[in-house]
């Protein structure tokens, strides 16, 4: 007995340590990647310059140099935007793979970032007119009701149909169907009402500003602590649900709790830097590939780091590679999050034979 308890201890220690040593990695990257964004561009700023202009600029103020106008107005406030939302699509992917008992759900493949395109087109094409200049929290709040419309409907159908590759042809196919009548909608549109709306369609973290920053961190951050607080409920319900219902938890709230926190993360990034694809599918196995551990708390941890990372990182490339040009970062994020995708549906079939 005391042999067993002595291995479980160490077996603890062990998985502490490794999620310790995954943490600092995961910040060291961030951490790069943020300072290569910061590099990187037409204007090349060293590091010592942006520590140097950081410094001064906290004493005071933002000068008129060109280098320091670069950085406080467009390069900070970008890679700030993409590392925040990053992890937060990133949590919100968990939280849908937790509610579904589904490795291969997302906030993109089961199509609720189509349905949040959607009603956010519907939005400015139709209703702008009426309402005016929409702002970042209006964006939102229709991003948000489309959210929650094809995830209700994607429940509906995952009651009654349990097999995962149904399940991901049926929110393909719900993805379809949002894109058709988003695009039916921009038949009607005036010229410079689909030019916006396929700027922001494309997906891409340009134009921030340290408004969007601030509202994504007034939203993003308690919603990533909200998943937090929920470990515990997690941790019993993913031994089922009727082990869950044994326990005490109640599932109905605890179900309702984890759709809202998704969908308010997913529409949040959605509404500010558009659709972004498979960053909420790849990069939680990603994060538990590397902690080879389920436990909740570290996962989120984890989810939320390594999508700052990811999305950082891809936004590099977008805005780089073909410069001056700039690439769409949902084609960038699908290059890097799509085999990883393959590479989970091709490992389960396999475990399944």
């Amino acid at each position: 007995m005391r042999e067993k308890q002595k291995d479980a201890q160490v077996l603890g220690l062990a998985a502490t340590g490794r999620f310790a040593a995954v943490m600092v990695l995961l910040a060291a990257l961030l951490l790069l990647v943020l300072l290569l964004n910061v590099n990187i561009g037409s204007v090349s700023i060293s590091a010592g310059e942006v520590f140097s202009m950081l410094l001064e600029g906290i004493r005071h103020g933002v000068d008129d140099t060109i280098e320091s106008q670069i950085l406080f107005r467009i390069r900070l406030p970008r890679l700030l935007l993409a590392a925040i939302l990053g992890g937060a699509l990133s949590v919100s992917g968990y939280l849908l793979q937790v509610f579904f008992q589904n490795p291969i759900a997302g906030p993109f493949v089961l199509g609720i970032s189509s349905g949040a395109k959607m009603v956010v087109g519907i939005t400015l094409i139709f209703l702008a007119p009426f309402l005016g200049s929409l702002s970042p929290a209006g964006l939102i709040l229709a991003a948000f009701a489309g959210s929650l419309l094809i995830t209700a409907v994607v429940l509906l159908f995952s009651q009654k149909v349990r097999s995962m590759s149904m399940l991901l042809v049926i929110g393909i196919m719900m993805g379809y169907i949002c894109s058709a009548v988003t695009d039916f909608c921009i038949t009607f549109a005036d010229d410079h009402d689909v030019v916006n709306l396929t700027n922001w369609a494309m997906g891409t973290f340009s134009g921030a500003s340290w408004e969007d920053v601030a509202l994504a961190s007034a939203l993003c951050l308690p919603g990533v602590l909200g998943a937090m607080a929920l470990c515990k409920p997690i941790s019993v319900y993913a031994l089922g649900e009727g082990y869950a219902r044994s326990m005490g938890l109640r599932v109905k709230p605890f179900r309702a709790a984890l759709i809202l926190l998704s969908s308010l993360l997913s529409a949040c990034v959605t509404a500010l830097a558009g659709p972004i694809s498979f960053v909420g599918i790849a990069v939680p196995h990603i994060a538990r590939s590397l902690l080879k551990s389920a436990r909740p708390a570290w996962v989120i941890s984890a989810c939320f780091l390594s999508g700052g990372v990811f999305c950082c990182f891809c936004d590099l490339i977008a805005r780089t590679v073909f410069a001056p040009t700039e690439l769409a970062i949902g084609t960038v994020t699908s290059v890097f999050g799509a085999p990883v995708v393959i590479y989970m549906m091709v490992r389960r079939k396999t475990q399944e034979v």
